[in-house]
């Protein structure tokens, strides 16, 4: 029988959801949705003094946002918890204490000092840097000597010599490290928290992880994670090293990078939209097959292969976000995407923080006048300042429409019709446009252009109509007249 699918995105609560990390988190969601699996979230916060206030919560509360759904995890429990790290303190002292019976792991009482000094002089002589193993066989004389000098130890494990470690990767193929320049690594330090790499392989092994998918930095503690899993006479995991995600120079994503958003609490912010994120982040080191690139949640899992993972760097490209954000906005169910972008006006200092229904409905239609252009909700605040502004300015263009011998008989009648009419509508427009083509012999652009170049300053615009009556009456008739004199 198949062993079940299970994998794990487990996050150290140092920051908030970034870009690469949600890419790892929803690539494990994938695989274990296509192959009927299991989707597991631990906490790893044993590095207490990194953590941050808010850092787990913020991490679950983004998965959700985008999508992303988890079988066990610390809020919905699971049968192979505790699922966060703290809280398996006792667990992990069971399988030190082994390896420590066993001879194959031992305690050192090397202070930083020691091993810094140690360092530096293999650096001076060209070595690379490793631990020597001075401590690998005291006595119980010497380690009673040390521990009367207060000296606390570690837990270092022993690393077997001159020993190759092979591993097929799902994305890098075959893999190989020898022992030969690596020197035993402590695995539980002096206050008694386990280091990482002791620590993955006992959660991975008790909670059945069949398979872990992790960014291609972590291939050099996989032959650490090896030794320990054959010192505790365990099969290892498939691994699977995901390409990095770059930047377009194809310099690693930094989130020191500041001209692309690294954290999805700012996308979210921005107004984009999360399905849309999905979307784009399931591409970046993956690829399905065609061209296809606008793929909902239920048919990335019907879809998702492994095999297709990238074997190059993932480019981030900005505008290939925009354009699929854009897409889905398009899409959308307009009140939605009014809910989004409204805030980003009243924010603007355009609208007030609370609307009336007139006003609630004025803003709706603004939105979805602009809905098909935004490439995300905050753009509105940009693509609609015409409508916020008190003067319109003229560039030569412009200047030219208006000074065109047919515009001042358009605009004044024009002017005359918007005037006299008691209603002022969308469609009610569109008509006296219709009445003035008709009376004065003025079609096409003649007619078309110097009304919303007066209105607006703009030679090109959404849908002339919707943004006369959204200008409102006064404005219209108070722009219709200061270009009518």
């Amino acid at each position: 029988m198949t062993k079940e699918v299970r994998v794990r995105y487990a996050p150290s609560p140092t920051g908030h959801l970034h870009i690469g990390n949600a890419r790892t988190a929803l690539f494990n969601y994938l695989y274990a949705r296509n192959q009927g699996g299991k989707f597991i979230v631990r906490i790893e916060d044993t590095d207490v003094k990194r953590n941050v206030a808010g850092g787990e919560e913020s991490q679950l509360k983004y998965m959700k946002w985008l999508g992303i759904e988890w079988d066990e995890s610390i809020d919905i429990g699971g049968d192979y918890g505790p699922y966060r790290q703290t809280e398996r303190l006792d667990i992990y002292k069971t399988y030190w204490q082994e390896l420590l019976d066993k001879g194959l792991a031992y305690l050192c009482y090397c202070t930083e000092e020691e091993l810094e000094k140690e360092r530096e002089e293999q650096m001076a002589a060209g070595q690379t840097p490793r631990y020597s193993g001075k401590h690998r066989d005291l006595t119980l004389e010497q380690r009673q000597a040390f521990e009367a000098e207060g000296r606390v130890p570690s837990v270092r494990f022993r690393v077997p010599e001159n020993k190759t470690y092979t591993f097929d990767d799902m994305v890098k193929g075959e893999i190989s490290f020898t022992t030969e320049d690596m020197g035993d690594f402590v695995i539980v330090k002096r206050d008694g928290i386990p280091t990482y790499n002791f620590a993955v392989v006992i959660d991975d092994y008790l909670m059945k992880i069949s398979h872990v998918l992790r960014g291609e930095d972590h291939i050099s503690n996989t032959p650490r994670q090896l030794m320990i899993y054959e010192a505790l006479g365990w099969e290892a995991p498939r691994f699977a090293h995901m390409t990095l995600i770059v930047g377009e120079d194809h310099k690693k994503l930094s989130k020191r990078n500041e001209s692309i958003i690294q954290f999805i609490s700012q996308y979210e912010e921005l107004g984009y939209l999360p399905e849309a994120l999905f979307n784009f982040i399931a591409l970046l080191g993956w690829s399905p097959e065609g061209e296809e690139e606008i793929f909902g949640r239920e048919e990335l899992i019907s879809i998702f292969n492994a095999n297709r993972l990238s074997k190059s760097p993932a480019v981030f490209d900005p505008h290939k976000l925009a354009h699929i954000n854009n897409h889905y906005i398009k899409n959308a169910d307009p009140k939605r995407i009014a809910d989004l972008a409204i805030p980003h006006l009243q924010k603007a200092g355009l609208l007030p923080e609370t609307l009336d229904a007139a006003r609630q409905d004025w803003a709706e239609r603004l939105v979805a006048l602009y809905q098909e252009q935004m490439n995300a909700a905050s753009d509105i605040v940009n693509l609609s300042e015409m409508f916020f502004r008190k003067d319109v300015e003229f560039g030569e263009e412009e200047r030219e429409v208006l000074a065109d011998e047919k515009a001042p008989v358009a605009l004044g009648a024009f002017l005359e019709k918007v005037e006299a009419s008691d209603e002022f509508s969308p469609e009610r427009m569109a008509a006296l446009i219709k009445e003035v083509q008709k009376e004065n012999g003025i079609k096409g652009k003649q007619l078309f252009m110097p009304i919303r170049v007066a209105l607006t300053g703009q030679m090109h615009g959404r849908d002339l109509n919707q943004t006369i009556y959204l200008l409102g009456k006064e404005t219209v008739i108070e722009r219709l007249k200061a270009q009518s004199v």
